[in-house]
């Protein structure tokens, strides 16, 4: 296994991981407290549509990068492709 492929299934994972996370805080099944706060947090309350929305992409990029092959090969020279 090439170190591109180990790389590409790391982000892809953390990806999808990511996102579910968020869309789940987005829709208000999972809440967190704040962990790092440089000035006075408070935990948000209700879901967030823009997490949600944030999410859900994160998810997908992270499938398609995990599910999408690469195209190989090199054309050979001289050879015709009909």
């Amino acid at each position: 296994m090439t170190a591109r492929k180990i790389a590409r299934i790391l982000v892809g994972a953390v990806l999808v991981l990511l996102g579910a996370l968020w869309v789940l805080q987005g829709a208000d099944l999972v809440r967190i407290k704040p962990i790092l706060c440089v000035a006075d947090c408070q935990p948000l309350v209700g879901g967030s549509p823009v997490w949600l929305a944030v999410g859900v992409v994160a998810f997908l990029a992270g499938l398609a990068v995990l599910t999408v092959r690469r195209q190989g090969g090199r054309s050979r020279a001289g050879q015709r492709q009909e």
